[in-house]
């Protein structure tokens, strides 16, 4: 990715739009002239920041309170940008049909810059590229430009607003922590964090730290006088700060502090959450989902039963700690945007999203930011005909309940793969199990097992550890990587220990339910599985799992639906070929072998498909006659494992006595049997 440094240095030589600050363009290091029309900035800048091109009709929606002749002003605007962009061999003005779109690919646009630092992760980036980055923010984003009888763009301006404010204050922070070499002084950029983020409590504790490693302690201590009138203003608990600064006060007196980034670092230790919030368990990650708004920028009535909703379903997967209502809608009353609200929450991340009901439809945008970085880790929009609005809304909050756990534990199951082993808390060594668990091979699932049993040992009272545990055991008992009866055993001990610890987690259900399955416990596996959608609806293996025993001798429609449920739950997840194969399975307990076959294709196209997935689209495949393809797969498998055969088939699973006979009949048919 070309740096902004690289950006800037070529601007004297080309185009350049600046956006954090007052609206410029300049060409070649000389201004553009542009009319006065604040519509025509309001275009400018939306369709500078705009993904994709935008119809017609959605930008007069946005900018014209129903003029005489909109689209009429839209192509004056147009035009007008032709002239200021165009040159005469490069159109960078594009419109198609009634769609509307800028190339700015190859200029300087400063909010796009800092927008795809962002998206590549602003704790990622170097210190030079830190200090480029800070250059760009001349001012707030469109600073001085408001729109009268605009309320859908102004809406969109604040969010803008809001959103080049929280990477302003994360460059900050990260410059803070980590300063160039050649202007160790970080005091501006503190400054500047502060007001930027008045209420972040790692904000003041950065600023007094380094003013009492200046010596400055009449300065720390006016700031932190100041500081507490403003917490107490709005009611925030500023006890936290005067702790830490009270540490950092006695430990100067005995030893010098250290320099400002090893004091950001011990920052996070010395914090506890505002007395406003729940208190957050520090070695868990957080979340604040915060009411949802209408597009007026108006709350209540549908928004806020959707956003208590999406709360309480969270929540009940007990995936990672969930801040409560009261406290996200108590901070929502004051106006305080989310970003600004997950900083004083003290939590790791913080979802939000409007919802618009124009005639026929149901729209529902939703993103999830990471605080610290103010990246956005994932945003998506829902829309559908309200035909059923409770039933339409359950199906969204569905999607977004799903995205929202697999997102997060994705993004904390690759930064503990960028930390030492030795140095993971509980937390972090759990989704480093995760993260081998899922390569699915022997050896992957042996250090697997180990991380789980790392984190178990740090924290005894880690449920979803124990039933990480307890997986690790029923693959080697399910792939015979060792002594199936031992690991059976293991596997239902580690659950046993998942339950004793919350009976009310839906893994912990999960890992019990699996771990009966091995001992040839049917009704009673069923039963933990189906206890464990109970407690949480949006519990994606719970319902996978339920496939599983269901496709081998239970109701094989069960089977079909569950199977489709959890894959609508969780559409990426790493399982999906388990989904998808006991699909396939059910198929071929009804006869129908064509369905089934496609099924187990799909299964067996999956990345991290193992040996027995090869094995069911093998069987299926013959029973449907496509006997080509089901050697293909058979002489796969036997390249890894020569010796395979239909018993090794029947024996990984508990089908009923016809299904037995069916896969039998196949394998013959491809030389298995």
């Amino acid at each position: 990715m070309e740096s902004a440094r690289s950006r800037l240095d070529g601007e004297a030589t080309g185009l350049s739009v600046r956006l954090l600050g007052s609206l410029t363009i300049s060409r070649n290091g000389v201004p553009v002239a542009l009319p006065a029309s604040r519509k025509l900035r309001a275009l400018l800048a939306y369709l500078a920041l705009a993904p994709h091109a935008v119809g017609r009709s959605r930008l007069c929606e946005l900018l014209w309170d129903v003029p005489n002749d909109p689209r009429g002003e839209l192509r004056w605007c147009l035009s007008k940008l032709r002239g200021a962009l165009d040159a005469p061999d490069r159109r960078r003005v594009e419109t198609q049909g009634d769609m509307v779109a800028l190339d700015l690919s190859d200029c300087l646009v400063d909010a796009l810059e800092v927008a795809r630092a962002a998206a590549q992760g602003i704790d990622t980036l170097d210190t030079e590229r830190l200090r480029t980055l800070a250059e760009l923010f001349a001012g707030d984003f469109l600073d001085g430009l408001e729109l009268d009888r605009s309320p859908h763009f102004n809406s969109w301006l604040v969010a803008q607003r809001r959103r080049f404010h929280s990477y302003h204050a994360a460059v900050l922070e990260h410059l803070a922590a980590n300063p160039p070499a050649d202007t160790p002084d970080v005091s501006a950029h503190l400054d500047k964090w502060v007001e930027l983020a008045p209420f972040d409590t790692r904000a003041h504790l950065a600023l007094l730290s380094n003013l009492a490693e200046r010596g400055a302690i009449g300065a720390a201590e006016e700031h932190l006088a100041s500081a507490a009138r403003l917490f107490q203003s709005e009611e925030l608990d500023f006890g936290p700060v005067q702790i830490a600064w009270r540490a950092m006060r006695e430990q100067r007196s005995g030893i010098l502090l250290p320099a400002p980034p090893t004091c950001l670092s011990a920052v996070s230790q010395l914090v506890a959450a505002p007395g406003d919030a729940d208190p957050v368990e520090p070695s868990q990650a957080s979340l604040a989902v915060m009411p949802f708004v209408e597009e007026t920028g108006t709350r209540g009535g549908l928004a806020d039963g959707f956003t208590h909703d999406i709360i309480t379903r969270l929540a009940k997967l007990r995936d990672f700690f969930v801040i409560a209502r009261g406290s996200v809608f108590a901070l929502a009353e004051k106006n305080i945007a989310p970003e600004d609200a997950g900083r004083r929450l003290n939590v790791d991340y913080v979802a939000t999203g409007t919802v618009r009901s124009p005639p026929g439809r149901l729209i529902v945008s939703v993103e999830l930011i990471e605080v610290r970085t103010a990246r956005i880790v994932w945003a998506e929009t829902f829309e559908r005909r309200p035909d059923d609005i409770f039933g339409v809304l359950d199906d969204i909050g569905n999607s977004i309940v799903s995205s929202i756990s697999a997102e997060i534990e994705t993004v904390e199951r690759n930064r503990a793969m960028l930390k030492a082993p030795n140095s993971l808390n509980a937390w972090e060594a759990y989704h480093r199990g995760l993260w081998h668990m899922y390569r699915f091979t022997q050896a992957e699932n042996e250090r697997a097992r180990h991380f789980f049993d790392m984190a178990v040992q740090l924290d005894p009272t880690f449920a979803r550890a124990y039933a990480g545990l307890s997986f690790t055991h029923w693959q080697n008992a399910f792939q015979r990587w060792g002594d199936r009866d031992r690991e059976s055993g293991l596997a239902f001990e580690s659950a046993g220990h998942s339950l004793l610890v919350d009976d009310h987690n839906p893994a912990a259900h999960w890992a019990m339910g699996r771990a009966l399955w091995l001992r040839g416990e049917q009704d009673g596996s069923l039963l933990e599985l189906e206890r464990a959608v109970d407690l949480s609806p949006n519990f994606a293996l719970g319902h996978y799992a339920l496939s599983f025993v269901h496709s081998q001798s239970g109701d094989p429609q069960a089977a079909i639906g569950s199977s489709d449920h959890s894959r609508h739950l969780s559409p990426f997840d790493p399982l999906l070929f388990g989904m998808l194969g006991a699909r396939a399975m059910a198929h071929v307990r009804l006869g129908q072998f064509e369905e089934a076959a496609e099924w187990a294709l799909k299964a067996a196209a999956r990345p991290n498909a193992h040996a027995i997935i090869l094995a069911i689209a093998a069987h299926c495949l013959a029973l449907a006659g496509r006997l080509d393809e089901a050697r293909g797969f058979a002489a796969a498998i036997r390249k890894t494992l020569p010796n395979y055969g239909v018993d090794d088939f029947i024996g990984t699973f508990r089908f009923e006595p016809d299904a037995v006979a069916l896969f039998r009949q196949g394998a013959r048919r491809i030389g298995l049997g």
